[in-house]
């Protein structure tokens, strides 16, 4: 048998160019429990349309749908279209998206301005000097010197909760050495 007229509607219903009656011969077609083999992929599609076509809603859906979207005349069924008016919108109105975007864009380009301020701010670097000819010592009396070593050195045990041990530095003794 020859199938080039289906297939010819195949084309032409993939290309969006059929009516609606060449729609109805393409459904009625495959609906046949013989289809050929290079047809049948297309078999389940137009089966899907038939069986949904004929599906129908609940007598009852559109008094729940009224009942729970809160409207109280759910038994009044709407039976003409509605009529909906297009509403002129101000220019300000339509800009209104724009706006949101550009304040949002400001506030994260203000945020990262003021980090970017935050970590880029120069650190006071100290520069340690190498060169021994440039020491100069800060104490001309070494015993101011060593009080204000030793003054430092408490208070830094005091810190670390390390207790004082006896000095010998400052009591002049001498370690023992057995030998």
């Amino acid at each position: 048998m020859d199938y080039k007229y289906i297939e010819q509607l195949l084309e032409r219903y993939w290309a969006c160019q059929t009516m609606p009656e060449e729609e109805a011969i393409l459904r009625t077609f495959f609906e046949q429990p013989s289809v050929p083999a290079h047809l049948a992929m297309w078999r389940d599609l137009f089966v899907y349309e038939n069986i949904q076509a004929e599906e129908k809603l609940d007598t009852g859906f559109d008094e729940r749908l009224c009942r729970l979207a809160g409207i109280e005349n759910a038994s009044t069924q709407v039976t003409a279209p509605v009529i909906v008016r297009a509403r002129r919108l101000s220019l300000s109105r339509r800009l209104r998206p724009l706006y949101r975007a550009v304040a949002s864009v400001a506030i994260v380009m203000v945020v990262g301005t003021a980090a970017q301020h935050i970590f880029n701010r120069p650190q006071e670097v100290m520069e340690w000097d190498y060169n021994p000819a440039t020491y100069q010592d800060s104490y001309d009396n070494p015993k101011e010197a060593y009080e204000t070593l030793d003054d430092g050195i408490r208070e830094l045990r005091d810190v670390l909760n390390i207790p004082e041990k006896a000095d010998s530095i400052g009591k002049n003794e001498r370690p023992i050495i057995k030998g």
